[in-house]
């Protein structure tokens, strides 16, 4: 029987000799160089820096030419060549380039809290998914233990029941435990293959037979709420991200207002005729009769709303996650204070009781048998409330609300 000296059973990995051992700060590493996420996050980040460069470009110059021959049809016409140029320069107003340049510059900006974001996503994903597994291998741990303390109870009804000591209905019993025992065991080694096929998918790099290893941060003293919760609002990647797009819908709204300024071009032309050479010089003006920008302006402030809500949106859904996180890491703390305080000792001392019970001939197995459920329920709820608590701090993190405990970003 596993006694609580050996309560660190409970959270090491079941190493097997054709698996690699696998650390949270190698995972980590490995998910930075290898997730495909983070590159799709910084080709985005690269494509808005090119955006700048291009928002700040002048237009091209426009060249025109045409050349012909000019044949005599009349008496006062003159043969020869015929030729003529035009070049023509489009002009654009300095306010309309540094509004549309300051939109290509909150498009970066945005772009590269969205890359902060997915990069935190993913340290939070990869931390879950490597405890998930450490959990799902604790379990089976748990599962393989229970396995081996019935069938060593059956053996022992089992001789019992041969020299007459035992009704041959305690084996029956004592047999019908070991078979959901065995059941109990494959499901958790199907739980820990599930968990580990998640950690493979988080790191996002191509990996055989990993066992991962690691320990569970200590408790943590949290700071007041409302404390997390201006940090959250003042620093998350998200909220960050919400808060520029809504200023590059800003800038994209003076953008389509500058653009409603007539932007003229220059002219320049000269033409040779056989008899006559002509310089021309002028500009040209589009005049704004029927197009006005009114839709694009309507389009770019219903643009703006709707980013000024979605960041609303996105402050909410931080804010109630930092509660749901703190709420959830409060209760696991308590439980596993619970289960610390006593109950794993009160349950390992009845299993013992009723085990010598059963010996002396005071119980029968059923009593053992219930003693054995409660003990391993009870090691089960320890177990869960441990990583529930892991899991909590590992959202509070992703909310960059505290910074405890190793491999922090």
């Amino acid at each position: 029987m596993i006694r609580s000296g050996s309560l660190l059973l409970l959270l090491s990995l079941c190493v097997h000799a054709q698996s690699n051992p696998l650390t949270l700060e190698a995972a980590l590493q490995l998910a930075e160089r290898s997730n495909p996420q983070l590159r799709v996050a910084q080709a985005a980040v690269d494509g808005a820096a090119a955006g700048i460069v291009t928002a700040k470009q002048r237009p091209n110059p426009e060249f025109s030419a045409n050349f012909g021959h000019q044949a005599i049809t009349q008496q006062s016409s003159i043969p020869g060549q015929l030729g003529w140029l035009s070049v023509a320069q489009p002009l654009e107003w300095g306010s309309a380039r540094r509004a549309r340049a300051g939109v290509a510059t909150l498009a970066k900006d945005s772009s590269q809290f969205g890359l902060d974001e997915t990069r935190l996503s993913i340290r939070a994903t990869v931390k879950q998914s490597f405890f998930e597994a450490m959990r799902r291998s604790s379990e089976v741990e748990l599962a393989r233990d229970n396995l081996r303390n019935l069938e060593e109870l059956r053996r022992r009804i089992e001789v019992q029941v041969q020299v007459g000591e035992a009704a041959r209905l305690e084996l029956v019993r004592a047999d019908a435990e070991v078979a959901s025992a065995r059941v109990q065991v494959r499901s958790a080694e199907l739980r820990h293959s599930t968990a580990l096929a998640g950690l493979r998918a988080a790191i996002g790099a191509p990996l055989g037979e990993i066992a991962p290893q690691g320990t569970l941060e200590p408790k943590a003293i949290l700071p007041p709420l409302s404390e997390l919760r201006d940090e959250v609002v003042a620093r998350h990647p998200a909220l960050l991200q919400a808060v520029s797009e809504t200023k590059r819908a800003e800038a994209r709204l003076e953008l389509e207002r500058e653009l409603r300024k007539p932007q003229p071009a220059l002219r320049t032309e000269t033409e040779r005729q056989p008899d006559l050479r002509v310089f021309r010089f002028g500009v040209t003006l589009p005049i704004p009769v029927w197009n006005r920008r009114q839709g694009e302006i309507a389009e770019a402030a219903a643009g703006l709303r709707r980013a000024t809500a979605a960041a609303d949106v996105r402050r909410l859904e931080l804010t109630a996650s930092l509660e749901r996180a703190y709420g959830v890491y409060e209760v696991a703390e308590q439980q596993v204070a619970a289960f610390e305080a006593g109950a794993l000792r009160q349950a390992e001392a009845a299993l013992q009781a009723s085990e010598a019970a059963f010996r002396f001939g005071e119980r029968g197995i059923l009593e053992v048998l219930d003693a054995q459920r409660v003990l391993r329920s009870v090691r089960s709820d320890y177990v869960n409330a441990q990583y529930d608590r892991q899991s909590a701090l590992i959202e509070l993190e992703r909310l960059q609300a505290i910074q405890l405990g190793g491999n922090r970003p």
